[in-house]
């Protein structure tokens, strides 16, 4: 919007000139009660944020469109503003309308982005939110990434091509980077479009000034990082961008993690979503989660750590062994259990109230709960004393008792203070002795004003004098004209007013109590604001003592937790195990037995070793071969974060990643199909995977035609088999790929139980080792109420096909034993089932097929390739 700033009014070009030091934020402008929001800002909020927009005079022809929001409800339109994919400056007054001249001194005084909240009402408790920098030199990407709502800071560096992987594991608010290309193919993805991204970044960002002002020179010395660039410039880039969007620094962060990313097993997109580890696939809910049936924390910071848990398991024996161990000592000792429990639930938020009061954001109620924490801190120390366990020493020995914070909150804070710390009512009187004396002043005022007045009746003699209040005189003193004519008035007495039946008086002795106790209060609330400032600067002098304590109790939290829910549901302790062996008895799916019932819920074994890496499993639709395989896969998952698992005996092999391909989607906006999306996540199992890999592949070749899909299934268990070599289970409907058990001594064939009884088929959901002999797709259909004609006709067709598939079945198998003999590398496997003249036409033919690039072509791309394909086909078929 092209505007003529010399027409504005001087408020509206202050404002203009604000909003162009941060053209890429929406500019909330404070005018009185209101956060205001003018020309394209204000268009562009008022459809974002369903409100009205109005106009208002600004000195052009035309009024500028305004529209704004309430400053006491600012948060909520905050939020809105941040889902929306928008970052918010807050223009503050930084004076006193009252006392200002001319116009109202207006500064920004923070930049909210989706990385950088701090507002209660706009983060998720038990969900950290990061702020991610990734950034670019080389063949190598520095990442670091950080909480300040928590005053967690991490940082690694690892490969370029890693950098997706991490941000997947990570799932950031906001990333910032300084690779145009990697912003965009993150852009691209769907399961990422939530994410606020920074391209490119302001060089200022790189001052690395910051780090000597965040952290002692000693500490950063300590960590030898001072002659990594890239990680300074990192650390550099995440710290200038908190202090330029807070305006201040980082005074929670404390702490740098340097970790490696090979510590924790890789979780791509497709394995997070397709196992609906956090959220579900429909709904984002975390409902139905395995979060949510793990999920029985008493804490804040306990629940966002098992989130972490859960997207971050370890690879490390040892590590998961201690989570394992301590797991089982609170689930072995229900006293202990109970006591911890009922301890944790009166522990309050302690990482974000640390976060307020580094950014000076926090409140009396906060201070509140902070002391009640702190009181449920030695319950916690007396229980693990009684333990006396070993596995428990690091919680019993390095949980502070913050005696002396407790002690200074108890002393200072009213148990019930006002919302505010610039109206006081927050600090208690026998914590200042000045602010005893004034509140006596204050509370006492009424009465030393009956005193006053029952004085000078009795010195003047005039019953009828009374002592009043106004704005304009403060406390006067009135008599009646005709108490006057006997009353013995002293020199000290001065008039002020004469009314129609009264005089009105001061005197010095009233005067001064006026200002005693006028001034009182306002003496008051400016005390209760230094010595509330001074409480929380003793506080924040603690905070990495509190952050340590939080550390540990979020911990703790996580292993009460995962004893209560092992006991609620029956889960076992897993073993560990480096010979590459899963063996799992009476496993269960630990969402959807919540949701049938454990007593309905058919549980199967798994048994993965050397004889048998790879499980093809046949069976119907809806006989349960997608949920057996998800909870292999979610029974590997749990035992690697340290959780009991869903079965009655468990040893799960050290996994280093899981991959899942379940379910068929599309990406339309990026040209890609179904059968492209799935090709495209099977390729990236096939770069990634190790023989210490799970794969979990479902109906994989189903979006093609069927002698495609049976020679991309076939070709790539055996690329698995001979290449990989990694724990697979393949559930598929091509029945020929049983037929693999012969070829291959490590794969075995298994399916789903089925019972028929007369017309009716019943799914009994138990895995058994053997192949299936059918798949009763169409008695599926009939469950869904098809049309009878339509099942009908559909049982005729079947049979006209299975005769033909009977006579053809012989010289497909003899097509692929052939094939087999050959490396996979060198032959593509075909299905020659026309006898094709060998001409050179032909040949040509042939070729051009073999040459189409799929994988690199739209939906459209290969319509067109396909129709002409088809009207070359029909030319040769001519000349035939």
């Amino acid at each position: 919007m092209n505007i003529d700033k010399e027409k504005l009014s001087p408020m509206m070009r202050k404002y203009l000139e604000t909003k162009e030091e941060y053209p890429d934020c929406i500019l909330f402008y404070r005018l009185g009660d209101f956060y205001e929001m003018f020309f394209d800002d204000a268009l562009l909020a008022s459809k974002v944020l369903d409100i009205t927009l109005t106009g208002k005079a600004c000195g052009l022809e035309e009024r500028a469109p305004m529209c704004g929001v309430p400053y006491h409800s600012v948060s909520q339109y905050l939020t809105r503003m941040i889902e929306a994919g928008y970052k918010v400056a807050i223009g503050e007054q930084v004076e006193d309308p009252a006392t200002a001249k001319g116009l109202v001194k207006r500064e920004v005084v923070k930049v909210v982005t989706p990385g950088t909240l701090l507002e209660d009402d706009s983060l998720e408790k038990a969900k950290n939110n990061y702020l991610m920098v990734v950034y670019f030199q080389g063949k190598n990407a520095t990442i670091s990434y950080v909480d300040i709502s928590t005053g967690e800071l991490n940082i690694t560096k690892i490969k370029s091509n890693k950098a997706k992987e991490e941000v997947a594991r990570v799932s950031p608010s906001e990333i910032i980077s300084n690779n145009e290309d990697f912003i965009e193919d993150i852009r691209s993805l769907a399961n990422m479009a939530n994410i606020y991204l920074n391209i490119g970044f302001n060089e200022d960002l790189l001052e690395e000034s910051i780090l000597k002002e965040t952290f002692k020179e000693e500490y950063l010395k300590d960590l030898q990082i001072n002659d990594d660039k890239d990680i300074i410039s990192c650390l550099a880039i995440v710290m200038n961008y908190i202090r330029n969007t807070q305006m201040q620094s980082s005074n929670n962060i404390s702490k740098i993690n340097i970790y490696n990313p090979d510590n924790f097993m890789t979780l791509d997109l497709f394995t997070k979503v397709n196992l609906e580890l956090v959220k579900t696939m429909r709904g984002s809910n975390k409902k139905g989660s395995l979060l949510n049936v793990l999920d029985c924390t008493s804490t804040p910071m306990g629940s966002r750590m098992l989130r972490k848990f859960i997207e971050q398991p370890l690879v490390d024996k040892e590590k998961i062994q201690r989570r394992l161990d301590i797991t089982e000592e609170i689930y072995s000792n229900y006293i202990l259990r109970d006591e911890l429990k009922s301890a944790l639930s009166n522990i309050f938020d302690l990482e974000r109230i640390c976060a307020k009061v580094a950014y000076d954001r926090v409140m009396p109620k906060d201070l509140l709960n902070l002391k009640n924490s702190i009181s449920a801190l030695g319950p916690i120390i007396e229980a693990l004393n009684i333990s006396r366990a070993n596995i428990l020493s690091e919680f019993r020995d390095n949980i502070d008792p913050l005696d002396d914070l407790f002690n200074l909150i108890d002393k200072s804070i009213l148990e019930t203070p006002s919302n505010t710390i610039k109206d006081g009512n927050i600090i208690k009187s026998q914590y200042s002795n000045e602010l005893y004396d004034l509140r006596d002043i204050s509370n006492n005022g009424a009465n030393m004003i009956a005193q006053i007045e029952k004085n000078e009746k009795e010195n003047t003699g005039a019953k009828t004098l009374k002592i009043g209040y106004n704005k304009v005189f403060g406390y006067y003193i009135e008599i009646t004209k005709v108490a006057l004519l006997q009353a013995n008035l002293s020199d000290k007495y001065i008039r002020k007013q004469t009314l129609v039946n009264a005089e009105r008086f001061i005197t010095p002795e009233l005067k001064e109590i006026e200002d005693k106790i006028i001034n009182a209060e306002d003496k008051i609330k400016d005390l209760e604001y230094r010595l509330y400032k001074e409480i929380r600067n003793n506080i924040f002098k603690n905070i990495e003592r509190i952050q340590r304590v939080a550390n540990l109790i979020a911990e703790l939290d996580v292993y009460v937790s995962n004893a209560i829910v092992a006991d609620k549901n029956s889960y076992v302790k897993p073993q560990i195990n480096t010979e590459s062996i899963m063996l799992v008895k009476d496993g269960r799916h630990p969402v959807i037995e919540q949701i049938m019932g454990r007593e309905s819920f058919i549980s199967n074994d798994t048994n993965i070793n050397r004889d048998n890496t790879i499980s093809i499993i046949t069976g119907p639709n809806m006989s349960g071969k997608s949920t057996y395989m998800r909870q292999t896969a979610l029974i590997a998952l749990m035992a690697h974060l340290g959780s009991f698992v869903p079965a009655s005996y468990a040893n799960i092999p050290l996994l280093d990643r899981i991959f899942t391909r379940v379910g068929a989607s599309d990406d339309l906006s990026q040209g890609q199909s179904t059968f492209m999306v799935e090709m495209s996540e099977v390729s990236q199992i096939l770069k990634n995977a190790s023989k210490n890999s799970l794969i979990i592949l479902d109906e994989i070749g189903r979006g093609t035609s069927t002698y495609d899909g049976i020679s991309l299934a076939w070709s790539i268990v055996e690329y698995i088999q001979k290449n990989i070599g990694a724990k697979t289970l393949f559930a598929t409907h091509y029945h020929e790929l049983t037929d693999l058990e012969n070829q291959f001594d490590g794969i075995k064939n298994y399916s789903v139980e089925v019972k028929e009884e007369k017309e009716e088929i019943l799914f009994l959901r138990k895995i058994v080792p053997c192949a299936a002999d059918r798949s009763y797709g169409i008695y599926v259909a009939k469950l869904a109420q098809l049309p009878d004609n339509v099942l009908n006709r559909a049982d005729e067709i079947l049979s006209e096909l299975e005769k033909k598939h009977i006579e053809n079945q012989s010289s497909i198998k003899k097509v692929i034993a052939d094939n087999n003999r050959n490396s996979i590398q060198e032959n593509q496997l075909t299905f020659d089932m026309i006898n094709h003249k060998n001409d050179d036409k032909e040949k040509e033919f042939l070729n051009e097929v073999a040459n189409i690039d799929f994988m690199n072509s739209t939906p459209m791309d290969i319509m067109n390739k396909m129709f002409e394909l088809q009207k070359k086909a029909k030319e040769l078929i001519c000349q035939e």
